[in-house]
């Protein structure tokens, strides 16, 4: 049950970090296009993870038989998804966004049925529907431009490969230091991206660069949206099953919406409250089941007479 919770509580600040990312995100790609910008914030990160994995004094030994699957991670979670991630902000709008991306946790359910063979049970699928309504309460369908298309291909191939990417990590032994899987991440998808985008980095205004909005953005992205988010992301995946811990990332737009409150001033509806709500039952489902789940998997098993 503690496992539950503290997984529960680490899966929640990592999507309210995120939920506060698409502003920042918004702002940097009018100056950043979105390749070179990925390239940037995982670069911090890196240098931030180093840093932590050093004074924390990590263990960096990985086995062989486990760095075709860290490779794996990277180049779909870290460099697919973000990528169109960013592709799909800059070219759609927020409330399409959100939309699609709630979609991540529905794909999250069919590959940890897939691939880890968890069982699909009817509170997965009650609590993965009452959150995607929340989500579409809160941000409305009725004004959405369908006509940024490609925005939106982009959007629907970053959740399918964040999906994967969560799943996937399930597949690792939970032994591993999460700092220490993460920087190896972030660190291929450095080396892959580079050869992208060595060559459009000097296109890149300086003096743009030099502006504390820019750069404090960049930091706030390499520091706290990658390094933190996805540490905290990764753990509480280990902590629940990948299929259970899909619907926690319903709390980006609950979040984002807030800080939309609280520091631009915008109104908020009835609808936000009312879509909020489901979510939050959503996620108490989730919880409860997991519960059950692992007090079932810790009670004594009948044995069977001879």
């Amino acid at each position: 049950m503690k496992n539950t919770l503290i997984g529960s509580l680490f899966l929640i600040l990592a999507s309210s970090i995120w939920g506060g990312m698409y502003v920042v995100v918004k702002i940097l790609v009018a100056v950043i296009p979105p390749l070179e910008l990925v390239w940037m914030r995982y670069l911090i990160a890196f240098i931030a993870l180093v840093i932590i994995g050093i004074v924390t004094k990590q263990n960096w030994k990985i086995k062989k038989q486990h760095f075709g699957l860290i490779i794996a991670i990277a180049i779909i979670g870290y460099v697919i998804s973000i990528v169109t991630q960013e592709t799909g902000t800059m070219l759609s709008s927020a409330q399409m966004g959100a939309i699609i991306t709630s979609t991540t946790p529905a794909f999250m359910v069919l590959f940890a049925s897939v691939i880890l063979k968890e069982s699909l049970t009817f509170k997965k699928a009650i609590s993965v529907s009452l959150a995607t309504i929340g989500v579409i309460t809160i941000v409305g369908i009725d004004n959405i431009d369908m006509s940024s298309t490609l925005g939106g291909i982009s959007l629907i191939i970053a959740a399918l490969t964040w999906a994967l990417m969560s799943v996937l990590i399930k597949r690792l032994p939970s032994e591993y230091s999460q700092i220490v899987v993460t920087t190896y991440a972030t660190l291929i998808a450095v080396v892959v991206l580079t050869p992208f985008v060595i060559t459009k980095l000097p296109q890149i205004e300086m003096n743009e660069l030099a502006k504390p909005t820019i750069w404090g953005g960049l930091i706030y992205l390499g520091v706290i949206s990658t390094s933190t988010a996805f540490l905290l992301w990764n753990r509480g995946l280990q902590m629940l099953n990948a299929s259970s811990g899909g619907v926690f990332f319903f709390f980006q737009p609950v979040f984002g919406t807030l800080l939309g409150w609280l520091i631009l001033g915008e109104t908020i509806s009835i609808t936000f409250w009312i879509g909020s709500i489901l979510i939050i039952f959503g996620v108490l489902i989730v919880i409860n089941d997991s519960k059950e789940e692992q007090n079932h998997s810790l009670s004594p098993q009948p044995t069977e007479k001879c």
